[in-house]
């Protein structure tokens, strides 16, 4: 065997001490579970699910046709009879619909359309989980509303969330009707 320079062999016993030094390091990095300062890109149909510790179905899902929770209730066609909507006649603040929906969102929109009977006059307001949420409008104002509903999601996500239409008559006598058009839960 033909004798090499000693600097080769030394050199290319540097090599294989660093390439082994690179595999170890690749094959030992921890789990890429954690994005700060950046953000995360999926292409070619690629998929996220994001799962509670538990391991039981996915919070959320995002793939190629977006972003999906295991399910978010929506809001089903209303009645369009006036008559037929939620009602007072009475002169004190009265509950006339109530929902209850578990909370996945810090803050809510809600439209509700407001109506009164020929020469009457009166109010509609919401509560959620029993305070007032915005300010009253006189019946016949459409009441549309985007705010917080909670100061820690963290705490109350899944909480069930009371949602209260009240209304009352302010003349001597009338109907005062309300029906929810709109309802969902939105981001900061």
């Amino acid at each position: 065997m033909p004798q090499l320079p000693e600097d080769i062999i030394d050199r290319l016993t540097a090599m294989e001490r660093r390439i082994q030094q690179l595999s170890t390091a690749v094959n030992s990095r921890p789990a890429l579970n954690r994005v700060a300062g950046g953000g995360v890109e999926i292409t070619d149909g690629g998929w996220l699910h994001v799962r509670p510790a538990s391991g039981d179905a996915a919070v959320f899902s995002v793939g190629a046709g977006g972003l999906a929770r295991p399910w978010l209730a929506m809001l089903p066609p209303q009645d369009t009879a006036l008559t037929r909507w939620p009602q007072t006649t009475t002169t004190a603040w009265t509950t006339i619909a109530v929902s209850q929906n578990p909370l996945w969102q810090p803050r809510m929109r809600l439209r509700v359309q407001t109506r009164v009977s020929s020469g009457a006059t009166g109010s509609v307001r919401v509560l959620v989980d029993g305070a007032q949420w915005g300010e009253p409008v006189a019946a016949g104002v459409d009441f549309d509303y985007t705010a917080p509903v909670t100061d820690d999601l963290g705490a109350d996500l899944e909480n069930l969330l009371r949602v209260e239409i009240q209304a009352l008559v302010t003349s001597a006598s009338g109907t005062v009707y309300a029906q929810p058009q709109l309802m969902y839960g939105c981001g900061a």
